[in-house]
């Protein structure tokens, strides 16, 4: 230590400076710096920011990820499936256009869709053949789905209970080779019965509208059809097999399900997205969950680091804390200096983590295009995913808690180190000196 540094801690230790002064941050600073006799010193302390860092950063990028992923899936989910899905108990849906009138009454229901739905086998131009799901609705109510609706690429969605075609998602149509215009065979298994058995129900339907929801599943699974249409080509007319209910209000869907089956006016029972979907957003939590103690360990281990690296400059510094305890320093002082040392590196990790991290999520698909052109593949493909995006949703309760932890273990594994250092015997440290 030189004779500056030790100058300024007799004058702090005589005056009898208050906790944190100057002097103690003074000699923090010092033990900070690189020298060649604290080489080792130096390399710990320079992984620990580092790892308190990187922990920081993939704990907002994965968390903000996981938030955009659930966003996206329910957003895009709930805009082209109800959130309550009403069925017929004894008697079919005939009455579902008075039913439909009655239930949008009820506070809080924004539309009800009646809708025809069934599973088909579809081909078109090329040999390619794709299993698809095909949901008859009106005209009125399409127009209402605003994934869809907004969303359409080629052809138009106007007139279509007239248009005697259909409207499937951009996958589709390229899978199927596809246009505007063209003809798409559906095959229904429940078809006609015959003297010689159930014969598969084929007819096709041109292609009057293309549209890209976002979700890879359904642009290439979904067919839109007039509701009259799927009415007759399911075997279903002058019924409805659902009425799928939309509200104001998703999170709270259950609290409209009594006044919707009541509204009715005849017997019915309901679903709620929640249910049908609990099991898939509960693994989107489990997972997220899971994710986030796996990554909380990058910063644990970052911590031990800090412990590990305070321990070799207690005792590096051996001599310099005996003379500073001999010219007055308090057990105190000393034990903040080494304190202000250990947090330093976990403050200085932790902002540069948050920097970091907030800069990676703003940034996340720029990011992801320009590793998929360094790479030469397809980082992130639409066709295993749902999203044909990779979202970020940066929650900022998320993020003050990341980085009230990483500070609040930084702080701790400093105390130790510091303890011992306050609890050095001047005597024992200068008697072969």
């Amino acid at each position: 230590m030189s004779s500056a540094t030790l100058e300024a801690a007799v004058v702090g230790a005589r005056a009898k400076t208050k906790p944190f002064s100057r002097f103690e941050w003074m000699i923090a600073a010092r033990y900070l710096r690189s020298r060649r006799r604290d080489a080792g010193v130096s390399v710990i302390a320079g992984f620990s920011f580092v790892g308190i860092m990187l922990g920081v950063a993939a704990l907002i990028i994965v968390m903000s990820v996981m938030n955009g992923f659930r966003a996206e899936l329910q957003v895009r989910i709930l805009g082209v499936n109800g959130h309550v899905v009403m069925r017929d108990i004894d008697t079919p849906f005939t009455d579902y256009a008075e039913v439909t009138e009655r239930v949008e009454k009820v506070p809080g229901v924004t539309f009800a869709m009646p809708v025809v739905e069934g599973q088909v086998l579809v081909t078109g131009a090329t040999d390619v053949k794709s299993f698809s799901l095909v949901k008859g609705v009106r005209g009125a109510d399409l127009a209402k789905l605003t994934p869809v609706a907004s969303n359409i690429k080629i052809g138009t969605i106007e007139d279509f209970d007239q248009s005697g075609g259909v409207a499937i998602g951009t996958r589709l149509a390229q899978a199927l080779g596809l246009q505007l215009g063209d003809k798409i065979t559906l095959i229904a298994p429940e078809g006609d019965s015959t003297p010689l058995g159930t014969v598969p129900r084929v007819k096709s339907y041109p292609v009057t509208a293309i549209f890209e929801i976002g979700l890879s599943d359904f642009d290439a699974a979904y067919v839109y059809m007039p509701l009259s249409e799927a009415q007759l080509f399911f075997n279903q007319e002058g019924r409805v097999g659902s009425i799928e209910i939309f509200t104001d209000k998703p999170d709270r869907v259950a609290d409209l399900q009594t006044p919707v089956e009541a509204a009715a006016g005849r017997p019915n029972y309901t679903s709620t997205w929640q249910t049908d979907n609990q099991a898939f957003f509960s693994a989107l939590q489990v997972e997220r969950n899971v994710m986030f103690i796996i990554l909380t360990l990058i910063i644990l281990v970052a911590a031990l680091n800090i412990i590990s690296g305070l321990f070799m400059l207690v005792k590096d510094k051996g001599r310099d804390i005996a003379i500073l305890r001999t010219m007055g320093a308090t057990r105190g002082s000393v034990m903040r200096v080494f304190l202000i040392t250990g947090a330093s590196i976990g403050v200085a990790g932790t902002l540069a983590g948050l920097v970091l991290g907030v800069l990676f999520c703003l940034n996340i698909e720029e990011i992801r295009q320009f590793f998929s052109w360094l790479s030469g593949t397809v980082l992130f493909n639409p066709q295993f995913y749902f999203l044909s995006k990779l979202p970020a949703e940066i929650d900022s309760g998320e993020v003050v808690s990341v980085i009230a932890m990483a500070l609040g273990l930084s702080l701790l594994a400093t105390i130790l180190p510091s303890w011992k250092a306050s609890k050095l015997d001047p005597v024992e440290a200068l008697r072969y000196e």
